[in-house]
């Protein structure tokens, strides 16, 4: 596919995505084009008659479009006449001014007004995309996209393209004045300075595609540099590696400059030489017309006229040319944001009402297999078992076992290969997935702190105005937090710092499980929750999921590394090599 014909159906595409309220917007700034060009033509034309009055006032006096406002202003002198004509040619121009102001801020607020549509909805479309999706793609391509890239497609793509449209109108409009004024010189005018921007996109159209792939692919280089040397500060200092990040943003950042540069370059640089071009023909029309045959008093007139059009005409030529010169260069990044956009969302979104699912009795698993694509090695493979409502169960094996992939299946992050879940005789499916989630609460390995207080951090993804306080406080308490929480200064609204970072691994998992009980469910999940604490520590944690789930009736299901952390579990299940599950007693695995 050529780069018109590709970048022609990315517009389309963009277009796909537009509201219905952003294309009533497209189509009143549109609105204004029209109006703004034509102010422009009607004070180039009024232009004419404005220096003829200056040069050779009888023949306006005479003419016979004049006629009319002659008799309704009683005018019966020629120099009478200069006075309202240059009141009307400067209201005129006053006017065209004016349509320009508004022009400018209704184009660049509907460009940065659908910029934003897009960026929330690239944003709101990622979060709602399956687990499988998030965790097979790079996060820094999303963060490019939604930030960097949209703003890109706001000045290079959006921008440019009503900027297109009006510089069109423009011409169009400058165009046809001129060829009323003198054809001839209208004419060539045109095709030759259209045939010379012509030349330059054919010789830089290559060298501008090239530029939009560089700068679309180092951006999101940009940030993945910056999010893997800040997001591992700790061990970029003690390993002295700041070198090797630097590097990697400085051979992300230069090549990206450069790109950008070379594309502004393309689409400014043809200016100068244009303006250069239209004062050597002004110049030589002038001489023309200034020979034996014409006089001044009649040349002034036309050419000013042909100069004022001329001043329009070339700066709009150059905007068009601009304009594609941005559109052509910004097209990898449109294309990038596009792939985004067309994500699809799942239907509970649009309030559609998702099948209800219950659990009362037990979830079972049936000839369950899995693997993430299909030609990837199996991670599970005839995986059968049962769990009872209310049971505290284990999973242990070695790494890579599947043991986390297992209780991702079962919390409806990733689909199975084969196989099936059943609650309570219900099979699980897209249908009843989030239905079934809303029973489900997750504690990892490493708990996820925003930079946020206490309480927002237990009560994740709640707004602030709409937290349950009293709530906040019982969990707390629960988790075996509270006593520490309420010694601290500000208590509940204490910062809790970047990632927890003023918090203990104690502390943080015990925020973890405060969490998962404000959302008040009946399963709780713990995946390695307790690896990564001393010995001590992780007995006191373990010792408080076991009373939750007594206390609470909670079922709950725990992935460890350590046999001794699923000691007060009813039952075990081991997963073993070659896809092998075993379920036993604490003591059954303690004497294998």
């Amino acid at each position: 596919m050529s780069v018109e014909k590709s970048t022609k159906k990315a517009i389309k595409r963009l277009w796909s995505h537009l509201s219905s309220r952003r294309r009533k917007q497209f189509f009143l700034v549109s609105v204004l084009m029209i109006m703004s060009s034509i102010s422009e033509v009607v004070s180039i034309g009024a232009l004419l008659p404005f220096l003829g009055m200056l040069t050779v006032p009888e023949q306006v006096y005479q003419h016979a479009l004049m006629q009319p406002i002659i008799q309704i202003l009683e005018i019966s002198d020629p120099d009478q006449l200069l006075l309202p004509i240059t009141i009307l040619f400067i209201a005129l121009a006053l006017l065209a001014g004016a349509i320009r102001l508004v022009l400018l801020y209704a184009q660049t607020k509907f460009s940065f007004a659908t910029g934003s549509d897009l960026s929330i909805n690239i944003y709101r479309r990622t979060l709602y995309q399956k687990y499988a999706v998030h965790v097979s793609r790079n996060s820094s391509e999303v963060i490019n996209s939604v930030i960097t890239k949209t703003n890109t497609v706001i000045q290079n793509t959006i921008t440019p393209i009503l900027k297109l449209i009006s510089s069109i109108v423009l011409i169009i409009g400058i165009i046809s004045v001129l060829l009323v004024i003198d054809f001839v010189v209208a004419l060539l005018t045109f095709v030759g300075f259209g045939f010379l921007y012509w030349m330059v996109i054919s010789f830089t159209r290559a060298q501008v595609g090239r530029n939009s792939q560089i700068i679309a692919d180092q951006s999101t280089q940009m940030i993945k540099s910056l999010q893997e040397g800040l997001g591992g500060i700790r061990d970029v200092l003690i390993d002295n590696t700041q070198k090797f990040y630097y590097t990697l943003y400085r051979n992300a950042d230069l090549p990206l400059r450069y790109a950008s540069g070379k594309n502004q370059s393309i689409s400014i640089s043809p200016r100068e030489v244009m303006e250069s071009i239209g004062m050597s023909l002004i110049a030589g029309l002038a001489y023309m017309l200034m020979q034996p045959d014409g006089g001044a008093g009649t040349v002034i007139p036309l050419l000013g006229s042909l100069a004022f059009g001329a001043q329009k005409l070339l700066p709009a030529l150059q905007q068009a040319y601009s304009s594609y010169s941005q559109i052509k260069g910004s097209k990898s990044s449109l294309e990038d944001v596009l792939d985004l956009l067309d994500q699809p969302l799942p239907k509970h979104i649009d309030g559609t009402t998702a099948k209800s699912i219950q659990f009362e009795k037990k979830i079972k698993l049936t000839n369950l297999d899995f693997r993430h694509t299909a030609n990837s090695p199996w991670v599970l493979k005839n995986i059968n078992l049962s769990i009872k409502k209310g049971e505290c169960v284990g999973f242990m094996g070695e790494s890579g076992s599947g043991k986390s992939t297992l209780l991702d299946i079962i919390m409806g992050l990733l689909e199975p290969s084969n196989g099936n879940i059943v609650i309570d005789n219900q099979v699980l499916s897209s249908a009843n997935m989030r239905s079934w989630q809303t029973n489900i609460s997750h504690v990892p390995q490493n708990i996820y702190l925003s930079d946020g207080t206490i309480e927002e951090n237990i009560a994740l993804g709640i707004s602030k105005d709409d937290i349950d306080h009293h709530r906040v406080k019982e969990v707390a308490k629960q988790a075996q937090i509270s006593d520490v929480i309420e010694q601290w200064e500000n208590g509940y609204q204490t910062p809790v710092g970047e990632s927890g970072f003023f918090l203990s691994g104690g502390q943080r998992q015990r925020i973890g499980i405060a969490r998962a009980l404000y959302k008040n469910v009946s399963i709780l999940i713990f995946d390695e929750a307790t690896s990564a604490l001393d010995g001590k520590t992780e007995k006191g944690i373990m010792e408080l999921i076991e009373n939750i789930g007594k206390d609470k009736g909670m079922t709950v299901l725990i992935v460890a590394h350590r046999l001794t952390t699923l000691k007060e579990c009813d039952k075990i299940f081991k997963l073993d090599e070659n896809y092998t599950l075993r379920v036993g007693s604490y003591r059954e695995m303690t004497f294998e």
